[in-house]
């Protein structure tokens, strides 16, 4: 049990940051209402923000704890392979780019139904990015904790596939029967039945451009994550989990 004690944890924080996620996404209506939308937004963000970066830092910290699955490291294709799927998953990830400045509430925000891009694809990308995300990292690291934290995070998202559609529907009604009946949750199933067609010029948005520069700054940032392990554990979080 000793060995696996971290792995309890991280599916404790994968828990928190879930209630905190998906809890304030089912309030929103209601704070909004109470509160206004620009002063929700900023509260949620300063819960869910904080929350992901523990589980982040925890998560980079112990990623190899447990027992060794397999060893893949070392593996050129694998690397490769790792890399490509990385690239892929923050591109599944980059309709939350369309409306920037509504994160920080410079722009009121508002909730949209999105029918272009990759949502022709799969009405739920950022699901199947942080999917595709876990399934890399998982065989490259090939430990029992990320094995484990993977299964938390994927379970995490299918339940938000569905919460996402049903905040939808009570928020749109028919016209999101109908925009349920030309998309597809499974990636590409929508355009392989003929409901949708890929239509490249939606593809080529600045916000791409955004994306491919967080991928660069991410593939370069690796280098650093023994230093930010190291705060970590010297910080009084990593004491608190000890």
């Amino acid at each position: 049990m000793e060995t696996h004690k971290t792995s309890l944890l991280i599916l404790g924080l994968i828990l928190i940051f879930a209630v905190i996620h998906s809890g304030g996404a089912a309030l929103r209506s209601r704070a909004e209402a109470f509160m206004g939308a620009r002063l929700w937004r900023l509260l949620f963000v300063s819960l869910s923000l904080p929350s992901a970066l523990i589980l982040i830092s925890y998560f980079l910290a112990h990623r190899y704890d447990g027992i060794r699955l397999w060893n893949f490291q070392g593996n050129h294709y694998v690397f490769l392979l790792v890399w490509i799927l990385t690239a892929i998953s923050f591109l599944f990830l980059y309709p939350a780019t369309y409306n920037l400045l509504e994160i920080p509430s410079v722009l009121k925000p508002q909730v949209r139904m999105y029918g272009t891009g990759i949502m022709r694809i799969t009405r739920h990308p950022q699901a199947f990015g942080q999917i595709i995300w876990c399934l890399a990292h998982t065989l490259w690291i090939g430990t029992s904790f990320t094995f484990i934290t993977s299964i938390g995070l994927i379970l995490h998202h299918l339940f938000a596939i569905w919460h996402g559609d049903k905040r939808l529907e009570i928020k749109f009604g028919k016209e999101f029967y109908k925009y349920k009946e030309s998309t597809s949750i499974i990636p590409f199933v929508a355009i392989f039945d003929g409901r949708q067609q890929i239509k490249l010029k939606e593809f080529f948005k600045l916000s791409q451009i955004g994306i491919l520069i967080a991928i660069a700054i991410i593939w370069w940032s690796h280098k650093y994550i023994n230093i930010a392990v190291t705060t970590f554990n010297s910080s009084f979080m990593s004491k608190i989990f000890n």
